[in-house]
C-alpha cells in the first residue's frame, strides 16, 4: 500500500489510539517517528479529541456514518461538542453544500447510497467546525458523476469557508485540476510533488492517471 490512510491517521491522531492498543495486547508493533507541528505547536503525541478541538478534523475512508440513525442525528451526533445554535447554522451549511441530502433528513444513513453517506460523513466533519480538514480517499467506490459532486462540493467549500483540504486518493484524475498542491506517495515514500499544474504535465502522472 502506498501509505495514504496511514498518513490521515498519524496526521489526525489515530495512530495514538492504535499504539495503545497494541501496547494493550502485549506487543508494540507501531512506531513513530519525526513530529507533527500544527500551527507552531508539536502535536506528535496529541490525542485524537484533542487535535479535534484544535481544529483537525478526520473523515474517514468508506464513509463511516450511523446507519441507524437519520441523516439529522447523524449530523448532531457528530456536533456534540458544541453549542445548539451552533449545530443548527453548521447543519444548514451541510444542506446548502449537498442539496441532495436534503429531502433525505429523516432518512437512516444506512439507507443512503454510497455517494450519499460519503456526502453525510463529510458533512458530519463540517458540523465539527475543522480549520484542517483530513479526507482519505473521499471518492472511493462512487460512480464517475458522483465523484464529479464531490469535487464540486470541495471546491464550494474551499471558497466559502476558507478551510484548508488536505486529501488523499487514489482516483487523481477528477481531483488534478483542483488542487493547490499535490504530493505522490509510493511505498510510503514521498516520490514526487507539484502544483496541480505541474503534475497534470508531468508524463509520468499523465501516464499513471490519464492513459495518455
Amino acid at each position: 500500500s502506498a501509505g495514504k490512510t496511514t498518513l490521515m491517521n498519524t496526521l489526525s491522531g489515530l495512530i495514538i489510539d492504535m499504539r495503545t492498543k497494541e501496547k494493550r495486547r502485549g506487543g508494540e508493533r507501531i512506531t513513530i517517528y519525526g513530529k507533527i507541528v500544527y500551527k507552531g505547536e508539536d502535536v506528535t503525541e496529541t490525542s485524537p479529541s484533542d487535535r479535534v478541538k484544535k481544529g483537525i478534523v478526520l473523515s474517514r475512508e468508506r464513509h463511516p456514518v450511523f446507519p441507524e440513525s437519520s441523516v439529522v442525528e447523524n449530523l448532531r451526533i457528530a456536533g456534540y461538542l458544541r453549542k445548539k445554535a451552533q449545530i443548527h447554522e453548521a447543519m444548514e451549511y451541510v444542506f446548502k453544500l449537498f442539496p441532495a441530502l436534503v429531502h433525505l433528513r429523516t432518512r437512516k444513513a444506512g439507507f443512503l447510497s454510497g455517494g450519499e453517506q460519503q456526502m453525510l460523513a463529510i458533512g458530519m466533519s463540517l458540523v465539527v467546525k475543522p480549520e484542517l480538514l483530513l479526507l482519505d480517499e473521499p471518492l472511493l467506490g462512487l460512480s464517475p458523476m458522483m465523484q464529479k459532486t464531490l469535487v464540486n462540493a470541495i471546491c464550494n467549500l474551499k471558497k466559502d469557508s476558507g478551510i484548508t483540504v488536505l486529501m488523499t486518493e487514489q482516483f487523481a484524475r477528477p481531483v488534478l485540476p483542483i488542487i493547490h498542491r499535490g504530493y505522490v506517495i509510493e511505498n510510503g515514500m514521498l516520490t514526487l510533488s507539484g502544483t496541480g499544474k505541474e503534475l497534470m504535465d508531468n508524463p509520468e502522472i499523465k501516464a499513471a492517471y490519464f492513459g495518455v
